[in-house]
């Protein structure tokens, strides 16, 4: 049995999603397709436009056999824990290969770039202070994406593992702002924010009525920066170098996020890494929690369709990795954690929906 993992954030799920698992099934043969998903906060620092289930439901309904959780701890994190969060979380659903998009497209390139020992996390900065790679990489010297950062941590962190990796070029840039059949989630959401029709670029057109954004969450979190210490903000996850004295100024003197957000981004912080932080503070996580988590080693299950639920039944008979069918079945560390992310993220909107949303974190919604 083929079981082809790929590492997604379906924010939202769009026509170039469909594309991928599309490419997926025909360079791989998957008899199961599994996607890692990150929740309700994203990579890059950002509330999802939607919660978590009915992004894995319009998965399960498009193509994607099982839909399985990236735990928040590794969501919201840098490309080289994200990738091995993602990783680990695809192993534990015994999948066998890997397939990703990047910009390049170019599997022997981002793989010759993976096996240099570099941070991930820092390319961009090596590469803007002239480090330098073979001529080969003359690719990244000129143009590097989104995707191709993240698909060079995912290679890395393959190499202990038995998966094979493929590689599916991008067919629209991630910044692109143009609604077309296939749009980058990037456009779409900010389409979205704008009013515009994105019914031609995506099934879930119908769900995403009001997104969240960081000016619901901002009044929350400029308040714990005003109020807490800042020794007790230097507990938070993620929270270093001193950044925090940094953000309680700009919190002082900013009432906007806007403003604050554009007061805090240097040359070393950056937007995401800003937006990371603000969610760990928001959700009140320390370094000590996370220092304490052991590996994962269960997948929770988000969506799946009639060949998930197949597949499942065999992943149920190994007896080093826990299903979590149930939320009282997650391990009781990353329980805490996710409950904390989605009574965080369920600040961003209004009474009723807030309470729909943490009743769902409990009680689940995949069919």
């Amino acid at each position: 049995m083929r079981v082809t993992g790929i590492i997604t954030e379906y924010n939202p799920f769009h026509n170039g999603h469909l594309y991928h698992i599309e490419k997926t099934r025909e360079l791989t043969g998957a008899d199961v397709l599994v996607a890692v998903m990150s929740g309700n906060w994203t990579q890059r620092g950002e509330p999802a436009v939607c919660p978590k289930w009915e992004r894995a439901k319009c998965a399960a309904e498009n193509g994607v056999d099982l839909v399985i959780e990236l735990p928040y701890v590794y969501a919201t994190q840098s490309a080289d824990r994200f990738a091995y969060g993602a990783v680990r979380m695809l192993e534990n659903a015994g999948c066998d290969s890997l397939v990703f998009g990047s910009e390049c497209g170019n599997l022997e390139s981002l793989q010759e770039i993976a096996d240099i020992p570099f941070d991930t996390d820092r390319f961009k900065e090596n590469m803007d202070a002239g480090f330098s790679y073979p001529k080969s990489y003359g690719y990244f010297e000129t143009h590097y994406g989104p995707n191709d950062i993240l698909a060079i941590a995912y290679l890395k962190q393959l190499k202990n593992t038995s998966m094979r990796p493929y590689c599916i070029e991008r067919t629209v840039p991630y910044f692109d702002e143009h609604i077309e059949t296939i749009a980058s989630g990037y456009g779409i959401r900010n389409a979205l924010r704008k009013g515009k029709d994105i019914s031609s670029s995506t099934p879930m057109a119908h769900a995403l009525k009001a997104i969240p954004s960081w000016e619901d969450y901002y009044p929350f979190v400029r308040t714990l920066l005003l109020t807490m210490s800042p020794e007790d903000l230097a507990k938070r996850f993620l929270v270093s170098e001193g950044i925090e004295n940094h953000m309680i100024k700009a919190a002082r003197l900013h009432p906007t996020f806007e403003g604050f957000l554009n007061a805090c981004v240097t040359r070393r912080y950056t937007e995401s890494r800003i937006r990371r932080i603000l969610v760990q503070i928001l959700t009140q996580n320390t370094t000590d929690t996370v220092r304490a988590l052991e590996d994962p080693s269960y997948i929770r299950v988000l969506a799946f369709n009639d060949t998930g639920k197949e597949y499942l039944k065999l992943l149920r008979k190994k007896e080093d990795v826990k299903v979590a069918s149930r939320y009282i079945q997650v391990p009781y560390a990353y329980r805490q954690l996710e409950y904390k992310a989605t009574a965080a993220y369920a600040l961003g909107f209004n009474e009723e929906r807030r309470n729909e949303i943490l009743q769902q974190e409990i009680y689940g919604q995949y069919k």
